[in-house]
């Protein structure tokens, strides 16, 4: 990350309390030293890539995963999401079978869409990663470096200065960041996560339908996961 934090600018004004603090420097400095010494995930370009396609104004849904994926050409910026033509990941084909099921969307053309999510984004989805880098083939890696503070930051904004939005926690890490938000304003979603090691409690939760009821309810325009 460079000294100028290149990010959407709806973001960089409504987080510019956080460019600042100590951790942030600190976090920063990490960074860019492990892109200097190591394979680091994803791409310089794509580490805020979640919210450049979703503007603070946008944001409807909000999906939280945990890492980037750590292995070649998966992470593109996107929790869950991979590069275009990369094969889906267990945890993303078990999305897909859930969406199926829970929206009567026949799997193989999920499938065949592929698993960038960018259409998901530009509809309002974040797909926010609590730790939006990692080290090549080290799940974890990144962790406990500055970047969990900086999305709490990120989810309490959310909660605070808009309404009527949609948190999906999948996984007792996500579970732990609904600490953040106000659930008198906002519909949060809680599940186990989507890896096959959970996915038997995941499948069923209906995420995708729940999320589309809310918004419609109150006014919005719902997502075409399709």
């Amino acid at each position: 990350m460079s000294e100028d934090v290149k990010i959407e600018a709806s973001w960089k004004e409504a987080l510019k309390e956080e460019w600042g603090q100590e951790y942030f420097k600190q976090l920063r400095e990490f960074v860019k030293g492990e892109y200097q010494h190591a394979i680091v995930y994803p791409a310089p370009k794509n580490i805020f890539r979640a919210f450049e396609l979703c503007p603070f104004d946008k944001v409807e849904v909000v999906i939280l995963g945990q890492d980037p994926y750590h292995g070649p050409k998966q992470a593109n910026g996107l929790c869950f999401a991979v590069s275009e033509g990369v094969p889906l990941p267990p945890s993303l084909q078990n999305i897909f079978k859930e969406l199926s099921a829970d929206c009567s969307l026949p799997f193989e053309a999920l499938a065949k869409k592929g698993g960038s999510l960018e259409h998901w984004a530009k509809q309002g989805v974040l797909l926010l990663n609590a730790t939006l880098t990692v080290r090549s083939r080290t799940a974890g890696s990144h962790q406990g470096k500055g970047w969990e503070e900086f999305t709490d930051a990120v989810i309490r904004k959310l909660s605070e200065e808009r309404e009527h939005l949609v948190f999906i926690l999948w996984g007792n890490y996500a579970k732990a960041k609904g600490a953040h938000i106000d659930r008198t304003k906002h519909l949060v979603i809680e599940s186990a996560h989507p890896s096959p090691f959970s996915a038997d409690r995941f499948f069923g939760s209906k995420p995708f339908s729940k999320t589309n009821s809310y918004l419609t309810e109150h006014n919005k325009k719902p997502i075409d996961w399709l």
